[in-house]
């Protein structure tokens, strides 16, 4: 594979990226109220807004060193008798979007009507419309976003210091938030106690097709493709450190659970519908699961469930079906 290669197929990669990125349901809330931001201020990442969006909804606004002094948004689902105030902390799900979607896009869903989850702090960080949950390569003059370090360090801290939450944590996420589940149980030993995959990209550097469509994904929005993880051959170290297949032993002893369809039309599907990025990321969640069973998991659980397409009716499901293991990890019954 030389970078020539690869770079005739970004344009084409690029240019399906809008037809096959997943797209957030619509979520039913009503108008955001304002609220007061608590005085205690954090170092590093700041909380300068809130808004209650619904009940049990709250948004804050974060300005992060680690994005340039952006400010973004991380949306919290919160447990019965959650305040800013409250002293008490609760067992944390953080719940990742995918590529193209944003915080809301989990609110969707039926998250809210869950009543497992009324016990614990679900988390819903903004990851950019391409993040990819990484700090970037920089590949190029001036700062480019570092979410890991976002993620990870800042926004664990705020969490932890006055929002409520706890050490004790599980991860779960869709597509590029399935991919960023995984990278952050593997690269951040001991952070989380499960994690959880839905059609995620497990793989990226499966084979050509997976490479190009994810350096699809990285040019979306005008971006350099090379800006996040660099080029697939000379920066190939880098490309590894953000595959979840060449982590697999850092994962072997967590609970892990894996789900995607194999890109032909299912259940929530219209007749005759296929689907070549779901289908990619079949194969790549194979090859995962056996890398994790090579390297002796103890707790892996997979559903690879035939046919069913790249859409939310799918994760939807299967978050419910995840849920056990999580909540299990998070001593929550």
């Amino acid at each position: 594979m030389t970078r020539s290669w690869i770079g005739r197929r970004v344009v084409l990669a690029a240019a399906v990226v809008l037809a096959l990125s997943p797209l957030a349901p619509a979520a039913a809330v009503p108008p955001s109220t304002d609220l007061a931001v608590p005085a205690a201020r954090s170092t590093g990442a700041e909380v300068v807004g809130v808004t209650k969006v619904a009940d049990r909804l709250t948004d804050l606004s974060v300005r992060s060193p680690a994005l340039g002094n952006r400010v973004v948004k991380v949306r919290l689902l919160t447990p019965d008798g959650w305040s800013p105030q409250s002293r008490q902390h609760w067992p944390t799900f953080w719940l990742l979007a995918g590529c193209c979607g944003d915080y809301t896009s989990w609110s969707g869903t039926d998250i809210a009507t869950i009543g497992s989850l009324r016990k614990v702090l679900v988390v819903m960080p903004e990851a950019g419309w391409n993040g990819w949950y990484s700090d970037w390569w920089n590949h190029g003059a001036g700062g480019d976003p570092a979410w890991e370090t976002f993620h990870t360090v800042e926004l664990r801290r705020l969490l932890e210091k006055s929002w409520g939450a706890s050490s004790n944590r599980v991860v779960a996420g869709l597509s590029m938030g399935g991919q960023g589940a995984l990278l952050y149980a593997a690269r951040h030993p001991g952070m989380f106690r499960a994690a959880a995959a839905y059609s995620g990209s497990t793989h990226p550097l499966l084979d050509a097709e997976s490479v190009n469509r994810i350096l699809g994904f990285f040019g979306g929005q005008g971006d350099d493709p090379l800006r996040v993880w660099g080029d697939p051959v000379a920066q190939r170290r880098i490309w590894e450190a953000h595959d979840p297949y060449y982590l697999a032993s850092r994962l072997r002893s967590l609970p892990i659970y894996l789900s995607c369809g194999d890109g032909t039309a299912g259940p929530f599907d219209p007749p005759g519908k296929t689907d070549a990025l779901e289908a990619d990321f079949n194969r790549q969640n194979h090859a995962l699961a056996t890398a994790l069973t090579r390297a002796g998991a103890k707790h892996l659980t997979t559903n690879f469930y035939g046919p069913g397409t790249h859409g939310w009716s799918y994760w939807q499901r299967e978050l419910h079906s995840s849920l056990p293991i999580l909540l299990k990890a998070l001593k929550v019954r």
